[in-house]
């Protein structure tokens, strides 16, 4: 192989490996996601975790397709659940799903609720 030859074969490498390089890196970009928005983020259900992989939040749908957030204390014992479905719209529950404080749906329920609240009378 000649000097010219070599030189011709190191430019032709040279740019096929450029152009296939840009090539490959057109068509192989991920493309994104059609079922979500670009700012944003689609699910049923999101659960913060702690450490130990406890949920210790929630906010999600149930069966019937009702929104609620769920709050639950470090030892568990204690559930603060906020639910605009439901009877009542905020209820504080123990372990054993015994009602220790809750807010029912409704502006009297609400009125209730403030006046309560704003003179120290526990719900």
């Amino acid at each position: 192989m000649s000097r010219r030859q070599f030189g011709f074969l190191v430019v032709v490498t040279l740019i096929g490996s450029t152009i296939g390089g840009a090539l490959s890196g057109w068509w192989l970009t991920p493309s994104s996601v059609k079922a979500q928005k670009i700012n944003g983020v689609n699910a049923e259900e999101f659960l913060l975790l702690d450490a130990n992989g406890k949920a210790r939040a929630g906010l999600g749908l149930d069966k019937n397709g009702e929104v609620g957030l769920v709050l639950t204390s470090r030892d568990g014992k204690r559930k603060l659940a906020l639910s605009p479905d439901e009877q009542f719209v905020v209820k504080l529950s123990d372990q054993s799903e015994g009602v220790l404080w809750s807010a029912p749906r409704g502006p009297a329920g609400l009125n209730r609720m403030v006046r309560n609240l704003a003179f120290g009378v526990s719900c």
